[in-house]
């Protein structure tokens, strides 16, 4: 029995979620505990990669214009600005702050100095993850085969920022079962994103500018104002050359994907 093109974007999509997710997860399972904070570097790189190699120059293409493209991004680190602050109101009004923001200098991070990060980068990736849908969507209508390539592209260049997401997940404090049912839970925006698609793909289309800007405002946001300020407590020339190599470890990793991510996203 032949599939409908709907039946190939509820599997395609369920599949690309669950598959980047799990084995993003499962390198990081590999990794000791005590490799995360160090890894970190990495993860750092992977966001950058993705923020600026990838999603940046769709967003900007997207849009009615780079003003507009520039626009939605401000607009989308102004919003993430907020979210953080309230994150951080909404902690100091349950618990208590003593007029500031506490201070963590270890590197075990269960505080809460880098446990908002985590929030941040699974709102990010939540926005990602819809448009991937959308593009599954909108290929599948295209053609079947052309939805299948868009599919496994999606997937492959997903895997190193799902990666880099699940690093940061752990360094801010979340178990590893919790990172994984949050990432999971966040890849299921690609279902909802190819459904809606789907039935009105116009509208949705016309929205993607709008979710690229808020992905990468948040890829940025969350990479440059939480997680490379604590890089900088270890001033060490050991220390630094171990953090350049791993960022541009992520950011390679990244390059490499990118030519599944063209076929996917161009």
């Amino acid at each position: 029995m032949t599939m409908t093109p709907i039946a190939w974007i509820v599997l395609m999509s369920l599949a690309g979620g669950l598959l980047s997710v799990l084995v993003a997860s499962g390198v990081s399972y590999a990794a000791r505990p005590h490799w995360v904070p160090v890894l970190i570097s990495y993860a750092i790189g992977a966001l950058l990669g993705a923020a600026f190699l990838e999603v940046l120059p769709h967003a900007i293409e997207a849009a009615e214009s780079p003003e507009k493209a520039a626009m939605n991004i401000l607009a989308g680190i102004l919003l993430f600005f907020v979210l953080e602050k309230l994150v951080l109101w909404r902690h100091c009004h349950d618990e208590g702050c003593a007029g500031h923001e506490p201070h963590s200098h270890g590197h075990g991070h269960g505080g809460h100095e880098h446990g908002r990060s985590g929030l941040l980068i699974l709102v990010g990736d939540t926005f990602h993850n819809f448009v991937d849908g959308v593009l599954i969507a909108a290929a599948f209508v295209e053609s079947t085969p052309l939805g299948i390539v868009t599919a496994l592209a999606i997937i492959a260049h997903e895997i190193p920022q799902e990666l880099g997401d699940f690093l940061i997940l752990l360094h801010s404090g979340y178990s590893r079962g919790k990172a994984l049912a949050f990432n999971l839970l966040s890849s299921l925006a690609t279902l909802v994103g190819g459904i809606l698609a789907y039935f009105a793909l116009s509208e949705m289309q016309q929205l993607v500018p709008v979710f690229l800007a808020l992905a990468a405002a948040s890829m940025i946001y969350v990479a440059v104002a939480d997680l490379i300020p604590g890089l900088h407590r270890r001033t060490e020339l050991r220390a630094t050359a171990q953090q350049v190599l791993l960022i541009a470890a992520g950011i390679a990793s990244i390059v490499f994907a990118h030519p599944l991510a063209e076929r996917a996203l161009g």
